[in-house]
């Protein structure tokens, strides 16, 4: 296989089998302007030339970065076409998730055309699409959840929602398709550890976007709840003081811990350093395996601050689903029947990339 066929094959994944469109279809890729760090260019072009090459009607629409107010250019384009497929961040921004009947929406994670060439790029989106399903099933079926990991963080509570969300559930499809549903910290009670950055989450723009951490700083929560910050004096403030900010700035409940999810694809891979940009590092790594996030500051979902744990156990009623950052695709029968529908996922979850920029 070469680069020009692996990246074909990415490109028609999410043409084909996210997006499932057809001939005639007309299609906007928005992309961002590629000197803002985010994305690059020729992933958009990949994308425009395999749209033309399948009989799709594609267009190419540049934006800048995102900001709080609505892009009515960008609205407009999502109106007037079959299909839109963001390669900005402006398609993680909640005006989006209530389209009119028959549109679709792709937010696309490959920021590059490697990306969309990789693993993470050409695993098939229908099988991300089972095992996403299988995970939400073992999540919602349990009564327990406790997540772990290696710098302190132990947290766990009841499960109270027990309805896991259909594929139709979700207006905008991600791609590659990384994460399961999140799951209610409503009833999550212990300790996560906060190290590296305090990051946002995509829903709304701020400044400074992210906080680095100094050390560790313990984050107590109880029953959903965050009761106080624990750890050397300077850190603290300073996440007290961001906290502040943006929950003033947005008029929303602050010491909220919303939900969380963990990464499901072992096909990604950060080959950049965090510390170059944490928003684009959190925002892009969130679907390896070894990471988990808490959506917090705010009484929905994303919220608008982060968590970012690292190399996490999650266990499920006593029994690992994931473990020290992999997931334990084997040691349940609804994702072991997800990989003998889709044997190709086995080398990846065999051999799963570890590079996630840290």
């Amino acid at each position: 296989m070469t680069f020009a066929s692996d990246l074909t094959t990415g490109a028609r994944n999410l043409l084909l089998n996210c997006a499932e469109l057809k001939q005639e279809e007309t299609l906007v890729i928005i992309s961002e302007d590629p000197r803002l760090g985010w994305y690059e260019s020729d992933v958009a072009e990949a994308l425009y030339q395999e749209a033309g090459n399948l009989g799709i009607i594609p267009t190419l629409l540049e934006v800048g970065k995102p900001s709080n107010q609505k892009n009515l250019t960008v609205l407009n384009a999502v109106d007037s076409h079959d299909c839109t497929i963001f390669l900005a961040r402006i398609g993680d921004q909640d005006r989006f998730e209530v389209l009119a009947p028959g549109k679709k929406t792709v937010m696309c994670y490959a920021r590059d055309a490697r990306m969309l060439a990789s693993t993470y790029g050409r695993a098939d989106y229908r099988a991300f699409l089972h095992l996403k399903q299988a995970v939400n099933d073992i999540l919602f079926e349990a009564n327990t959840v406790r997540i772990t990991c290696d710098h302190g963080t132990d947290i766990s509570g009841k499960m109270l929602n027990k309805k896991s969300e259909m594929p139709g559930d979700v207006s905008v499809r991600r791609f590659p398709l990384g994460v399961p549903q999140p799951l209610s910290a409503s009833q999550m009670s212990g300790r996560v550890a906060l190290v590296n950055y305090l990051t946002p989450t995509g829903s709304k723009v701020y400044e400074p976007a992210a906080v680095e951490i100094e050390g560790i700083v313990f984050a107590e929560v109880s029953r959903g709840l965050i009761s106080g910050f624990m750890g050397k004096t300077k850190p603290v403030e300073k996440i007290r003081e961001h906290y502040k900010m943006v929950s003033e700035k947005f008029n929303i409940q602050g010491d909220n811990v919303h939900s969380f999810h963990a990464g499901i694809h072992p096909g990604c891979s950060y080959l950049s350093n965090a510390t170059d940009d944490p928003d684009r590092w959190a925002n892009t790594v969130f679907t390896n395996p070894r990471v988990l996030h808490f959506h917090t500051c705010g009484n929905y979902s994303p919220g608008e601050i982060c968590w970012m744990v690292i190399d996490q156990t999650v266990s499920i009623d006593n029994k690992n689903l994931w473990e020290d950052g992999r997931l334990c695709i084997n040691n349940f029968e609804q994702t072991r029947q997800c990989l003998k529908e889709w044997p190709e996922l086995k080398s990846m979850f065999t051999s799963p990339e570890q590079t996630i920029g840290l």
